[in-house]
Formats: structure tokens, C-alpha cells, sequence
């Protein structure tokens, strides 16, 4: 018999029992004369609630920054983040003289933070505010931090360190349409870091940028590399949303500029350093959930709900038993799931996007799955996009997940092997036969191959029918 025969003939059987859910089987199939192959479908009854994500990894290379409210579900989600700078290796400084020319010392004539960004989400005019909190020693590279590490609580926030408010709006109105109107322009977020800085050991400065400058000619090993940058000159700062509703910017990247003059061959010039936030340092989001909202949200049996960054997930159990009761001697080659979403039926013009894909793993690995930096392997782990509400297919408006049978058989296979050596596997392993849909990043090589997936921590919601929801599964077995 031919294999790709019996692939084709399975999945061409499986299409007509997931179509038709009266189809409960599809009775026998000879393929030869020497072969004799039983293929049967069957459906099964799943069961979803909505858990509370408390917190994600956070892992992604954009910052939010602001408070919005979500039309649908009334809910508030603030998004506050940590940044820190980098230098080029082995950095030098112009080999001019910044001087003050009262004092004849290294002075900058003035220093910002910007914080850059290309998508928002909601009212670009609303007025908003924030502070920048310095801190007093810097995030670890061997720590994994969550979307609910704050600084603040964690007393990581130096005392007598700089701390300037902010009040913006996500359109800079202070920018010149001249500078707006350049094709490389992109917006950002000012903070001002003008006023007097007194460092760590008591040392004062007409402001920030003139500490990076002296700190420079005083120790240039300090400048040697990044590590040796925010360990020793800036740790960090805490970009915290203290004012304001309205909007969430998507923060690509922060900048540091120090500003000064300098003299060069008997003439005044204008110069400046830069220190960006980039993916060689570490940059986190803080995510701040309406805890109210989201437990109700939790509680409604309704439907389920899918919410980000880091407010709900959709858990399901799958009938495990039922699938393998009656077929321990066949094969499950095929096990679909199609959840379909409920529209949403709030007219606004601020409504949350879509998650666009949804990861699928046991409820036991949403820790291990991104601390590990796994990736969807359709094993025990799947990925599903969203199929869009225009598509003319059946599938329309929903997530499907369209083989999951590997995942079946683990978990059955697990269950088996545990009540063999404990009788107690069960009580210690109540969720041995659920899964969580998380919203997720996936990224692609040139190759399109897979090779990161993250927390998707973009503002999204979305809710999911929770009744009559089915697992379609193909057996079958040589008799």
C-alpha cells in the first residue's frame, strides 16, 4: 500500500467529518487486497474558561508607554517601561575642548531623553504624563523579568537620583513642521534633563549631560562597552504613565542626546553625543491591568476572552479520556479544533485590534514555554492565526488549530505512564489535559522558519464561543 495514498485518503477524510458535525462515523475503507484499514471519525465536546495572565515574560524589543480603556470591556491597561543605554565599543570622544569658559571645565550645554515611536494607539492629541525615575543599579542580563517587575516596589528607584516629569501628547506639538515634515523624522516623546544632577558620591553638575561628559575624560573605561557603560555611568531609567488616558505609545527605541558647543581652529561649533536604547541592553515593559475588570471578565461564562498585553488567556480541556476510551489499539491520526470568535458588538473608533496568532501549549508550560525560548514545534506546541471575517470558507472569523492529534496521544500517554507508577498522578497533575491559548509573536526568517516566539504585547482583545465547541478526530487501525 502506498503511504501517500493512505495521507491523502485520511485527510480527505477528515475534511468531510469536520464539515459535517452529524457525522459521527465514517465507517470502513479497504484499500486492497492485502491491507484491510479501518478509518473512523468521531467528535468530542470541549470545554473553555478564561484565566487571569497575571504576568508575561517581557520580551519584547517595543516599550509601551501611556493608559488607555478598552471600549468593549471597560477595562484600564497602563503600560509603563525600563530602559537603558548603550555605547559603541570602545567609544571616543572627539578629541576637542568642551570647556565652560567661566570655569574651564567640561560642561554640556544641555541633555534630553527621547523616546521614539512610529505606532500608538488612541487619541494622538490627548494630554498625557509621565515621570522618568533613575535608578540606582541596573536590571540583570540573567534575570527574566515579568510584565509586573517594577522598579518602584522593588526598590530599585535611587534616592536623590533624577526624577522629572513630563506632560506630552503622543502628536509632539513642539515640533517645528519644518523638522516634522523631513522624510526620516520620527516621532517622539521629549524628557528634559536639564536641571542640576548631584551623582552617587556628592558631586554636583549644571546637569545631567555635563556628569556624562566629565565622567568620560575621569574614567574612558567606563566607556569601553555597554556593560561597563550601565554599571558604572547610567544604570537606567523607569519611565512611569502618571497622568493622562487616552493613548499607549509603542516605543521603538529611546535615544540620550548631550548637547554642547565647542571650539575648534579659532571657531564656535554645536555638537553632539548620542547613547541609544537597543537590543544589546535591556529594555521592559511593566503592564498594569485593571485587576476589577479582568476578574470579572474571568468570571463570565458566556464566552471566553483573549486580552493583551498580560490580561487574559483562553484555557481548554480537551476530552482525553473520551477520544482514547474504546480505541487503545488504533492510531489517532488527525484531531482539529475550530474556536470562533463572537464579533464585537462596541462601536468606537479606539476598539482594540485582533491577536492575530494564538499559541496552543499544556497549561503547565506557559512559564517554561518563553523562559526556555522555545518555539511552536506541532508537537506539543501549535500555532493558529486568525482567519479573517471576510474569508468565504467555513472557517472564517476563527482560530484553527487543524492537527493537534500528537498532543492527544501525549497526553494520554502521559496519564497512562503516571497512574502506572503513582496512584496519585492525578490530584498532583490537575491539569494534565488542558491547554492555554496565549496571543503571541511569531518571527520568521528569510527562510520562513520559525525561530522566536514571544508574548504578544500589543493592546488586543478579542472573545471566543465557548458552546458546542468540538474535537473532530480521525482513527484508524489494520485489522
Amino acid at each position: 500500500m502506498k503511504t501517500k495514498f493512505l495521507a491523502s485518503m485520511l485527510f480527505a477524510v477528515f475534511v468531510i467529518a469536520a464539515c459535517d458535525d452529524n457525522t459521527e462515523s465514517i465507517g470502513t475503507f479497504i484499500t486492497d487486497g492485502a491491507d484491510h484499514l479501518e478509518v473512523t471519525a468521531d467528535s468530542f465536546n470541549v470545554t473553555m474558561n478564561s484565566i487571569a495572565a497575571d504576568s508575561v515574560l517581557s520580551r519584547s524589543n517595543v516599550g509601551y508607554l501611556g493608559k488607555v480603556k478598552d471600549p468593549e470591556t471597560g477595562a484600564y491597561i497602563t503600560g509603563d517601561f525600563t530602559t537603558q543605554f548603550s555605547v559603541i565599543e570602545d567609544v571616543t570622544f572627539p578629541n576637542i575642548n568642551i570647556l565652560d569658559q567661566i570655569t574651564a571645565e567640561t560642561v554640556a550645554d544641555s541633555c534630553e531623553m527621547r523616546l521614539f515611536y512610529q505606532n500608538y494607539f488612541g487619541d494622538s492629541l490627548a494630554t498625557m504624563k509621565l515621570t522618568a525615575y533613575e535608578l540606582q543599579s541596573p536590571m540583570k542580563e540573567d534575570v527574566n523579568y515579568y510584565s509586573n517587575y517594577n522598579p518602584q516596589i522593588e526598590g530599585l528607584i535611587r534616592a536623590g537620583g533624577i526624577e522629572t516629569s513630563q506632560v506630552y501628547s503622543i502628536k509632539n506639538m513642539k515640533v517645528s513642521e519644518d523638522e516634522r515634515s523631513d522624510k526620516d523624522f520620527i516621532e517622539y516623546i521629549s524628557i528634559k534633563l536639564n536641571d542640576p544632577y548631584t551623582d552617587k558620591d556628592g558631586n554636583t553638575y549644571n546637569n545631567f549631560g555635563t556628569y556624562i561628559l566629565r565622567t568620560y575624560h575621569q574614567h574612558p573605561e567606563y566607556f569601553k562597552n555597554s556593560y561597563n557603560f550601565v554599571h558604572n555611568v547610567i544604570p537606567g531609567f523607569y519611565i512611569k504613565n502618571t497622568g493622562g488616558l487616552g493613548s499607549m505609545a509603542y516605543i521603538n527605541s529611546s535615544q540620550l542626546r548631550i548637547n554642547f558647543k565647542y571650539d575648534y581652529n579659532d571657531s564656535t561649533y554645536n555638537g553632539a553625543f548620542y547613547f541609544g536604547g537597543t537590543e544589546e541592553v535591556l529594555q521592559k515593559t511593566t503592564i498594569s491591568n485593571d485587576k476589577e475588570t479582568i476578574t470579572k471578565l474571568v468570571n463570565d461564562n458566556s464566552c471566553t476572552y483573549i486580552k493583551t498585553p498580560a490580561g487574559v488567556f483562553t484555557q481548554v480541556t480537551l476530552p482525553i479520556d473520551e477520544v482514547v476510551s474504546g480505541h487503545e489499539n488504533d492510531t489517532i491520526n488527525r484531531a482539529k479544533v475550530v474556536l470562533r470568535r463572537i464579533n464585537n458588538t462596541e462601536q468606537s473608533e479606539y476598539t482594540l485590534d485582533l491577536p492575530q496568532t494564538l499559541l496552543m501549549i499544556p497549561s503547565d508550560s506557559i512559564y517554561s514555554f518563553f523562559e526556555n525560548g522555545n518555539i511552536a514545534n506541532y508537537k506539543q506546541s501549535f500555532l493558529a492565526t486568525y482567519s479573517g471575517s471576510n474569508s468565504s470558507t467555513a472557517e472564517a472569523n476563527t482560530y484553527t488549530f487543524n492537527n493537534i492529534a500528537s498532543l492527544v496521544s501525549f497526553m494520554a500517554d502521559n496519564k497512562r505512564n503516571g497512574m502506572k507508577n503513582d496512584p496519585n498522578w492525578l490530584n498532583q497533575h490537575p491539569n494534565w489535559n488542558k491547554v492555554v491559548l496565549i496571543p503571541v509573536t511569531a518571527t520568521y526568517n528569510s527562510s520562513n522558519e520559525l525561530y522566536k516566539v514571544t508574548h504578544d504585547m500589543s493592546l488586543t482583545s478579542t472573545k471566543l464561543n465557548n458552546t458546542n465547541v468540538k474535537l473532530y478526530v480521525i482513527y484508524s487501525r489494520f485489522e
